[in-house]
């Protein structure tokens, strides 16, 4: 299990999913009723893949599912065989390279018959979980479960494996590549193994359904009939305002909210469930004043003519500068660039403290800029833990650049990058944040299960290790070229060593490859003898 290195944090049960929630009791009924249907029968396709726009509830239905199935049948177990939810902006979820390792750990919990022949695979290449995605389908899924003998006289059991949001899987390449490896396994026949998906109706995913058309059963979000989502959005928004209610008026007023109010918010509403969860969020948050819930549920319903993403998330950023001076709502708009343009460009989450370090601001400032922003950000109290995004429509609203012109909240990713890419290489170049032997072993054999994470953690802070694994993923982003005597040359010239060791130490050394590769497609057209051709 070591071996196979899953990623814990992609499981739908995971800490890092606490926060995610279900669906309400009484909502989405014949989807729900439908997905369990398919998993039933084993006439049915091995894979169905449910498609919808950003904010129509796919995780939330994916996380409803992979909880119904994980709940111990009668007299049974768990028909949940594993489960990946990929995240974009979140490490390594937002790629492939874990997602066949985490699932099959998964499945040999639950299937212990495959689990001898999953290790003799790992037996047999040690670094398996290094592999291409199709070596890992092929060694830790397809090949082992096909060595199970099939029992006569017994239906095989089945178990289901929940992906959620593949379109947020970085290579469209290895999004089609997934699809076409999951075809296959038709062919086992020792475990009736089904592969339940969500993911927006992205172009490389749509692409990847072509090629095994006919092979899998399939539902569009947009085409359940409107009552439906009418109903169910109803539900959820009675449900959280009477939790509202009773929070600040507990004596009075009881007819809170009226029923107009809540007629338009659901019609606001229809069909992104997003808009409905960050709109209650808002209404409860009141901790930085704007007025107490009503006046805040007044404020949302001033945006009903707005449409889509606008009505969602302008409510809550327009706070944070009403009623500023124009020089002090200018100084409110570059800090909230810099720090939330910041947030929702990071290849990793980090914690407030850790930003401000990386940032070089004060950590007051990263924690004022982000006070009015509970409804859309996960913001610990704790400094230490990372701020995360709620959902990703948020990261699109404020990226997206038909709002270039329209709102001032709108970031230039490119921008971004290039400035988190400079602060990621000063870091790394500035008084002791990387030397030789920082964790101060003395004996360049050790391994690295033998070091401490205290002793890491206190050597390689969250800003430093995030720095040294993602400067180059920022650089390249930014769209710049290399150049002799810029950073990237000051940088590897004097740091190069320090900075693999610390790759090493922090467990992320398999990735320098991909990046000296990328570092070598940035150098600058037309140069054939660099300084940094030297250097590598």
């Amino acid at each position: 299990m070591d071996r196979l290195d899953p990623l814990d944090d992609a499981t739908f049960d995971s800490y890092a999913e606490r926060h995610g929630e279900r669906c309400l009791p009484g909502t989405r009924v014949d989807l729900l009723r439908e997905i369990d249907e398919w998993a039933d029968n084993p006439g049915r396709e091995h894979i169905y893949w449910l498609q919808g726009m950003a904010g129509t509830g796919k995780s939330t239905i994916s996380r409803t599912v992979a909880h119904k199935l994980d709940q111990s049948l009668s007299g049974g177990s768990s028909r949940l065989g594993a489960s990946f939810f990929f995240k974009r902006g979140e490490g390594d979820r937002n790629n492939a390279r874990g997602l066949f390792t985490t699932i099959a750990a998964g499945l040999v919990r639950r299937a212990p018959l495959a689990a001898e022949h999953v290790r003799k695979a790992v037996e047999r290449e040690p670094r398996i979980a290094a592999k291409s995605i199709g070596e890992q389908f092929k060694a830790l899924l397809l090949e082992p479960f096909q060595a199970i003998p099939a029992l006569p006289q017994r239906s095989p059991e089945t178990l289901v494996v929940v992906i959620d949001a593949l379109d947020e899987c970085a290579s469209e390449a290895d999004v089609q590549c997934i699809i076409r490896l999951l075809a296959q396994a038709k062919d086992i026949t020792s475990v009736c193994l089904k592969f339940f998906l969500t993911s927006r109706p992205e172009l490389s995913v749509r692409l990847g359904f072509q090629e095994i058309s006919g092979s899998y059963d399939s539902l569009a979000l947009h085409k359940i009939p409107d009552p439906v989502i009418e109903h169910d959005i109803s539900a959820f928004l009675r449900f959280r305002l009477s939790q509202i209610r009773e929070q600040f008026f507990p004596i009075s007023p009881k007819d809170w909210p009226d029923e107009s109010s809540v007629q338009r918010l659901v019609k606001m509403a229809i069909p992104l469930f997003i808009f409905a969860s960050t709109a209650c969020r808002f209404i409860e948050d009141t901790r930085r004043g704007g007025g107490g819930p009503d006046e805040r549920l007044r404020k949302i319903l001033e945006y009903e003519t707005k449409g889509d993403l606008n009505q969602t998330y302008l409510p809550v950023l327009n706070q944070m500068v009403y009623g500023l001076e124009e020089e002090a709502r200018c100084e409110a708009m570059e800090e909230f660039k810099k720090v939330v343009g910041s947030i929702v460009t990071l290849a990793s989450p980090l914690p407030s403290k850790s930003l401000a370090r990386l940032l070089d601001v004060p950590t007051a400032l990263v924690t004022e800029r982000l006070s009015l922003l509970h409804s859309v950000l996960d913001i610990p109290h704790d400094l230490t833990a990372p701020v995360k995004l709620l959902h990703l429509s948020f990261r699109d609203f404020l990226l997206d650049r038909k709002n270039r012109a329209a709102y001032p909240f709108w970031v230039d990713s490119q921008k971004i990058h290039e400035w988190l890419a400079d602060r990621c290489l000063e870091l790394l170049s500035t008084g002791n944040n990387l030397r030789r032997d920082i964790c101060g072993l003395h004996g360049p054999g050790t391994p690295r299960s033998e070091i401490s994470p205290r002793i890491i953690s206190g050597a390689l802070p969250p800003d430093v290790q995030y720095a040294c694994r993602y400067w180059v993923h920022h650089w390249k982003e930014s769209k710049r070229e290399i150049r002799d005597g810029d950073l990237i040359d000051h940088f590897l010239s004097n740091h190069l060593l320090h900075w693999l060791e610390a790759l090493s130490i922090t467990g992320k050394i398999r990735g320098s490859i991909d990046m000296v590769d990328d570092l070598q497609g940035l150098l600058h057209v037309g140069a054939s003898h660099t300084r940094i051709t030297e250097i590598f």
